[in-house]
């Protein structure tokens, strides 16, 4: 038998584990000692803080980033072929979606591991469900370009697509930028289009605001380096 291979959401911010999340997930990273992860510092954090008495020197940790090499990639699932199971975990909310982890999903299915999705936070989804726009038909963008004029002919763009689809148009800046971001989409989209903001989701300081173009130029916010996600819905 094979082991398997979980994908272990965590917090988007400093809150409980359990608040946010199922007991199923405590109870999986409890037999696990394998683990691939984006950040060791703060997957040990997180891996403590849910199972405070699992013993950290036991734990075996495979760093996914950057700068992971694409070789020793292939053999991060080689536990699995020998009966044991391994955790994926993210930096942040859910495994493989806007996350490298997608890569050892990838490899998982290529060499017949179970692959097991656990509930957790997923910013992405949060901020879709508390927007208030079509949940029916909806994008996700990542990030947009850096460059000012490509960012906004960008911005054009998805929101004639939301228009021509009735498709919600979901994308994410780095936290620093936000303002920047937030500014554009004043300067840029129709006066009648949707814009939501939502940041610091499942913290004490989450902020979910749903508004049009024209009423967003008349409200101050704080976004600066705050987690945030931007939706656009042009009807």
């Amino acid at each position: 038998m094979k082991g398997k291979l979980y994908l272990i959401p965590t917090t988007l911010g400093d809150t409980e584990p359990l608040e946010v999340m199922p007991i199923s997930v405590k109870k999986v990273i409890e037999h696990l000692d394998y683990f691939i992860v984006e950040n060791e510092k703060s997957a040990r954090a997180f891996i403590k803080k849910i199972t405070p008495h699992k013993s950290q020197p036991a734990l075996e940790l495979l760093l996914l980033d950057k700068y992971s090499n694409d070789i020793e990639i292939q053999h991060y699932l080689d536990t699995c072929e020998k009966g044991i199971s391994i955790g994926l975990l993210s930096d942040a909310g859910v495994p493989a979606v806007a996350d490298p982890g997608a890569s050892i999903v990838k490899l998982a299915h290529e060499k017949g591991v179970q692959v097991v999705p656990l509930v957790g936070p997923s910013s992405i989804l949060m901020a879709m469900m508390g927007s208030g726009m079509n949940g029916q038909n909806f994008a996700f963008n990542g990030y947009l370009p850096i460059d000012k004029s490509e960012r906004k002919r960008a911005i054009k763009d998805l929101e004639k697509l939301s228009n021509v689809k009735n498709q919600s148009q979901i994308f994410i800046e780095t936290p620093y930028r936000n303002e920047k971001m937030l500014d554009d989409l004043r300067n840029t989209l129709s006066a009648d289009t949707r814009v939501c903001v939502a940041c610091d989701i499942t913290l004490p300081s989450e902020y979910i605001k749903t508004y049009t173009v024209k009423e967003w130029k008349n409200t101050k916010t704080d976004l600066h380096k705050r987690p945030t996600i931007f939706i656009i819905h042009k009807s």
